[in-house]
């Protein structure tokens, strides 16, 4: 894998090893992010990724939250179950000189600490056929992670079943393959 545009463009992602991991593909990324850079979710024609603070759940490589420091996020907090996986992810980060903008969280996605803020942006790729993503966001929301201006792209399968989690909105809803992408924020009636 390699980051696809801006400043890391090119770089190597070390893919870390075990049947639950399963990064997203480089189409589906790069897709995600011509969204995400061309669509209009974001106040007024600015990137939702210019200078923002990103939250990259259930991390894995790591490679939708160096996609978006390559791409202009300001920093980016990575959560992550797995010990080893966090290792992996720590070297990556060090590798790619972006100690100061990262921190690295071994936690479960389903179960994350109390936030200091709320995410611009959050980026959830759970594991797929486990309909862990609706769990995901509302422990996110309760734990101050997301508020009303925070963007949430999930991941999951495209036979995965997903409801719309209350108190969200879908912006959009692509596929690319056996990846689909949902975009959230919370509805303006639930702020």
């Amino acid at each position: 894998m390699r980051i696809i545009a801006g400043k890391h463009r090119g770089r190597t992602i070390t893919a870390p090893s075990g049947r639950d991991v399963r990064p997203t593909s480089d189409r589906a990324r790069e897709s995600l992010f011509n969204m995400l850079e061309h669509g209009d979710y974001g106040p007024e024609t600015v990137s939702v990724l210019n200078d923002a603070i990103v939250l990259d759940v259930f991390a894995g490589s790591g490679a939708l939250g160096l996609e978006a420091l390559s791409r202009g996020a300001r920093d980016c907090i990575f959560m992550e179950q797995s010990r080893s996986v966090c290792e992996d992810l720590k070297q990556t980060i060090a590798a790619f000189r972006e100690t100061e903008t990262c921190q690295v969280l071994q936690t479960d996605g389903t179960r994350p600490p109390p936030a200091r803020g709320a995410a611009s942006l959050v980026f959830l790729d759970p594991p797929y056929r486990k309909e862990l993503l609706t769990v995901s966001l509302a422990a996110l929301l309760d734990r101050g992670w997301i508020d009303g201006k925070t963007l949430c792209c999930g991941e999951m399968d495209v036979r995965d079943a997903f409801d719309t989690p209350q108190g969200f909105l879908v912006l959009d809803d692509r596929s690319w393959g056996k990846t689909r992408v949902v975009l959230m924020r919370r509805a303006e009636n639930e702020i």
